[in-house]
């Protein structure tokens, strides 16, 4: 027999109340059953929808590896073709889980452009890794960064195309930041259009766009078949800069809590095994280069894991900032001022008409009192505050305080 406050609890009550969920049990009434046993997964095996881009690593390595049954639960990666398949598998329940875009996530819970459905964001995947590409055409005329796209397009005047991933997704923002912080208006002096990541190489060499901006391997790749050049990488825009996250809807939360706190666990620890050695990102690059997950060569993606970069342009060099899954904990930490940033570029460019609140809308999403649970589980390292300071490619700082004077305060914006 269990007591609290003096009174008894048998076994069977504590069990119970376990079931109605961890936001309704106090610390207290939860430690208990924590120690009671009910705290195993209540789903012991889940689907987790991926992308094929090197930052589907932990979700991938978590199974290969079998940090998820550590954990007891088994994960079931699947192969997805598009981030819309993605939204749609996650809202009607055919997947229990994914490695997705941190905008989308948001995008759905506000119902931009799309279904509405509640969600929720367990842990941010990695930081860093993913690039702006332009066409090797551009680049011979000067078109090698940001300044020399500037310039072509002022002396040379016809509609741009530029690709990015998701309306609402991490690379439409990346995309439209750069541009804009080089004077380009993304959405009236530019062609936009959405192209899902492992199509964007084979586009480009047809010709259907001037340049992209997606995740890795497919910037490396556009440069090793030659099509294409590295104007920008998104640490440049925003050096440390959340990227996927691992994503759900608020109801799956709710109804498994157990599972998604296990699946978060396995997950952080598979970042961690990652990041600790040069042969484990090794090992990674090894696996998810396979035709099961990313299918594409092994050079393909190594190279910027270890953060060795070239252009395309002959230029080479090694970046301190590549793409990290852990990063001391500070790469898997929901901030909830990364998930209001989002807010802010969504009003910026119109897609949202009214400010909303920044901060409630986060604090709904985000779910950082499950994230502790899963690092303390993991053994990983958790930041002091919920917010961070950041300096962005154009000198603006973002730090949480005043989303909506944040948003309104660029010169360019929809």
């Amino acid at each position: 027999m269990i007591h609290l406050a003096n009174r008894p609890l048998s076994r069977r009550t504590v069990l119970q109340a376990a079931t109605v969920g961890a936001a309704g049990i106090s610390p207290a009434l939860r430690s208990l059953v924590h120690a009671a046993g009910s705290d195993a997964p209540e789903k012991k095996e889940v689907r987790i929808g991926f992308i094929p881009l090197t930052d589907c690593a932990s979700v991938v390595m978590a199974s290969v590896l079998g940090l998820d049954q550590k954990h007891g639960v088994k994960i079931i990666p699947t192969k997805e073709s598009s981030w819309a398949g993605v939204r749609d598998k996650l809202v009607n329940g055919e997947l229990d889980f994914a490695h997705v875009l941190y905008g989308l996530v948001y995008g759905v819970h506000l119902g931009l452009g799309g279904p509405k459905k509640d969600m929720a964001v367990l842990m941010n995947l990695n930081q860093n890794g993913q690039a702006i590409t332009l066409s090797k055409k551009l680049a011979d005329k000067g078109a090698v960064n940001g300044a020399g796209l500037a310039k072509l397009m002022a002396a040379e005047p016809r509609e741009y195309t530029f690709a990015q991933t998701f309306p609402t997704g991490t690379h439409a923002m990346w995309l439209y930041y750069w541009l804009a912080a080089h004077g380009i208006d993304p959405i009236q002096g530019a062609k936009v259009i959405t192209v899902p990541p492992p199509q964007m190489v084979a586009n480009m060499r047809i010709g259907n766009m001037d340049g992209f901006c997606v995740g890795e391997p497919w910037n490396h790749r556009a440069i090793i078949d030659g099509i294409g050049v590295t104007a920008a990488t998104s640490q440049e825009i925003w050096q440390n800069h959340p990227e996927k996250v691992l994503g759900t809807t608020s109801d799956f939360v709710k109804k498994y809590p157990n599972t998604a706190r296990a699946v978060t666990a396995a997950i952080i620890e598979a970042g961690q095994w990652i990041d600790a050695s040069l042969s484990n990102k090794t090992r990674m690059a090894e696996t998810i280069a396979g035709k099961s997950y990313v299918n594409t060569s092994v050079d393909a993606i190594n190279q910027r894991i270890l953060g060795r970069y070239q252009n395309g342009m002959g230029k080479t060099w090694d970046d301190p900032n590549h793409m990290k899954f852990y990063n001391e904990g500070a790469a898997n930490f929901p901030y909830l001022s990364d998930g209001m940033w989002f807010l802010t570029q969504h009003k910026r460019w119109g897609l949202l008409k009214d400010h909303p609140d920044y901060l409630g809308v986060a604090r709904q999403i985000n779910q950082v009192e499950l994230y502790k649970q899963a690092a303390t589980a993991a053994k990983a390292a958790l930041p002091k505050s919920e917010l961070r300071s950041s300096k962005l490619i154009d000198g603006v700082v973002w730090d949480g305080k005043n989303p909506k004077q944040y948003a309104d305060s660029f010169k360019i914006k929809a």
